[in-house]
């Protein structure tokens, strides 16, 4: 196996871990969370399950970014980031990006450092904002894992 194929299947594997999780969180997760009786068992629910994935989504991440980047380096497909019927590439970046600044910045550096008050002064919402948050993600990861895969097989916007 050549050194882009490798790339190209370290990269999908990544996407399947990094946005099957996001998915479970957001589809199962969420829902079951909601069952629970007060926000200081969802909130102490949640922290066991993001403490177990959040490293895991750390690392598949940064796969897919270092891999994503090779395979562009190697394709020279720079140009495609000029051209429209590309689009997906570019949202390949925006995902990659938003859940990046997420994991490495926002989460361990501005929500771990809020104090513990601020969650309880309306839990409901937070949890409100963080489930329709984790749906607005999820909706664009799979409409940039459907228009890469379709767009990377030929099929292209206008054409």
């Amino acid at each position: 196996m050549n050194e882009f194929a490798f790339a190209r299947v370290l990269h999908v594997l990544g996407v399947v871990l990094w946005i099957g999780g996001v998915a479970m969180v957001t589809i199962v997760l969420f829902p079951a969370m909601a069952q629970l009786k007060s926000a200081a068992e969802r909130t102490e629910f949640f922290g066991r399950i993001e403490s177990r994935f959040a490293p895991q989504a750390r690392v598949t991440t940064l796969i897919v970014g270092l891999s994503g980047f090779y395979m562009a380096h190697i394709l020279d497909a720079w140009s495609r980031f000029t051209e429209l019927r590309f689009w997906w590439m570019h949202a390949m970046v925006l995902v990659w990006l938003i859940f990046t600044l997420m994991l490495f910045v926002v989460e361990p550096l501005v929500l771990r450092k809020q104090p513990a008050k601020t969650a309880e002064n309306d839990p409901a919402k937070r949890f409100a904002l963080a489930h329709r948050m984790h749906w607005i993600l999820l909706s664009l990861s799979l409409v940039t894992i459907a228009g890469a895969v379709a767009g990377s097989h030929g099929w292209m916007l206008g054409e």
